[in-house]
């Protein structure tokens, strides 16, 4: 039976209420306080007010009144804008810009385009809104501001809030998964770094991978595996190629999936550094590529993956892939790359590696932490790996004291609300498995993790009618059609402060898109 678009299932998401002095602690407050104070002049006592005010992050109203706009998503809201600017930039975006939907104003999930049409974030944005736009918690942000609290600083003085959110994460990180062994030592995520874009991250990590071939200063010890050629394994296509695989825009993680090939070519040749992939959850593939990689010149640096796939369709790994891989890398010494840059946050545990009960060597973070907020990633990893040079990997803007509030406050709503987020996204997963199952002639496959998922398509056409239906019906959503040997997929991530109301329009909407094909 179809699902009503309005549904009378409330979200009932669990209210926190929060101060920036109970998340930074009382004693760095009176520092601040006492610091602002003498710079200018203000009363201490004016100072502590802001820093104490008890804000509430997820108001039950602001949701109410969400959810009250949701019958006018892709429809007139506001006048629209009609002198917008043409802007400067290269052919390329120019040919792919749509400026129309640009936004002019936005709350939670919603946006208004400059056509003034109302929009839901069903893709958040572009994958990094985990709490929606103007998220009322980070209210707080605007209170440290008020305290003088920089968000400018510099590597060799990450401020407090920085280095309380490095512990946070890596207790969080390093704790026992569900039914999981404890940490052996020297493996817990018990180091931190502070990049921004996730981009910066990914590279660090295979920074990291590279310093036991390669001498990142000459003053260093010679490396483990100096003289052996690294190859560096990535989760490919199911046409054996390296093209599904996605960490970022660096020049070297490019060409892991097959950008520059001439100069990935070079490389190779010369024996520099080779990139092989896996087909994504093919044991045999993987037991072969160990056997191949794992003998003479060659030795396999470290293996990177993605849980969910979303640069591929929204592929999900398979529990018995991830376990075969991790038990193969721990007999071979090869270090393991979990890059959540998409699905940290938006896992019921934070961290989807702990769902599958792994322990990598290295994690990558990014996007959702910092709620849209920043750009501001982390990459976590072990002592086994810390073999970089202080300058190996920074950038000037990396400690960023408001980017790390940011982190808290999201990680902060994120574990009150894990049940919630948990159960709206397997009645997500559950719905559009319904659903597909309705449409074989047109639908393929529904793939994905809770909020994460795509809609595959047997055919390109189908792809595109179904995103165009959507996009005019007010559905931030679009085809991912780019991909030799994959299926063409419609990709949706919904944020976190989407709950059931949402879920039921969206799934209607796409059964509507379905029968208009």
């Amino acid at each position: 039976m179809a699902v009503a678009e309005s549904t009378q299932r409330r979200t009932v998401f669990q209210s926190v209420h929060a101060s920036l002095a109970s998340l930074t602690g009382g004693a760095y407050i009176e520092a601040v306080c006492a610091a602002r104070s003498a710079l200018s002049g203000e009363s201490v006592e004016s100072l502590r007010e802001s820093a104490e005010e008890c804000v509430e992050f997820y108001p039950d109203a602001y949701h109410d009144r969400l959810v009250s706009l949701l019958p006018r998503t892709g429809g007139p809201l506001s006048a629209s804008f009609n002198e917008s600017s043409s802007g400067a930039t290269s052919d390329a975006f120019r040919a792919n810009s749509n400026l129309r939907q640009a936004p002019v104003s936005c709350m939670g999930y919603f946006r208004v385009s400059e056509d003034g049409r109302l929009f839901l974030a069903a893709k958040s944005a572009h994958y990094h809104t985990s709490l929606g736009h103007d998220f009322p918690g980070y209210r707080l942000l605007e209170n440290a501001r008020r305290l003088g609290i920089p968000n400018a600083t510099h590597n060799n003085t990450r401020g407090h809030i920085t280095r309380l959110l490095e512990e946070r994460l890596a207790g969080r990180a390093s704790r026992p998964s569900s039914g999981g062994a404890s940490i052996a030592d020297g493996k817990a995520l018990d180091r931190v770094l502070n990049l921004e874009t996730g981009s910066l991250a990914a590279e660090a990590a295979l920074k990291l991978l590279l310093t036991r071939f390669y001498q990142a200063q000459p003053v260093q010890e010679q490396p483990k595996y100096h003289g052996r050629i690294p190859v560096i394994a990535v989760l490919g296509d199911e046409q054996g190629g390296i093209t599904g695989n996605y960490h970022g825009t660096a020049l070297f993680t490019q060409m892991m999936r097959g950008m520059w090939p001439d100069m990935l070519e070079a490389l190779e040749r010369s024996g520099v550094m080779v990139v092989r992939a896996v087909t994504p959850n093919d044991v045999e593939s993987l037991e072969d590529f160990f056997h191949e990689y794992e003998a003479g010149p060659y030795k396999i640096a470290g293996f990177f993956h993605e849980l969910v796939m979303m640069n591929y369709g929204a592929l999900t790994l398979t529990p018995a892939f991830v376990k075969r891989l991790y038990a193969l890398c721990e007999q071979h010494d090869v270090p393991t790359v979990v890059d959540e840059i998409q699905t940290c946050v938006w896992s019921p545990e934070i961290f989807m590696f702990h769902e599958y009960g792994l322990q990598p060597s290295i994690v990558v973070l990014g996007k959702g932490f910092p709620g849209g907020e920043f750009a501001a990633s982390r990459v976590l990893f072990c002592k086994a790996m810390d073999h970089l040079p202080q300058f190996g990997a920074l950038v000037t803007n990396g400690q960023e004291e408001l980017a790390s509030l940011a982190y808290l406050i999201t990680l902060r709503w994120a574990e009150a609300n894990a049940e919630v987020t948990k159960t709206v996204g397997e009645y997500y997963q559950l719905q559009l498995r319904e659903l597909g199952a309705k449409y074989p002639a047109l639908v393929s496959s529904i793939s994905g993790r809770g909020h994460l998922a795509g809609v595959n398509f047997n055919a390109l056409d189908a792809a595109k009618a179904f995103t165009g239906h959507l996009n005019a019906a007010g559905l931030d959503i679009s085809a991912q059609v780019y991909k030799e040997g994959c299926p063409p997929s419609a990709l949706t991530k919904l944020p976190l402060t989407a709950g059931f109301e949402v879920v039921d329009l969206v799934v209607n909407r796409m059964r509507a898109a379905l029968e208009s094909i």
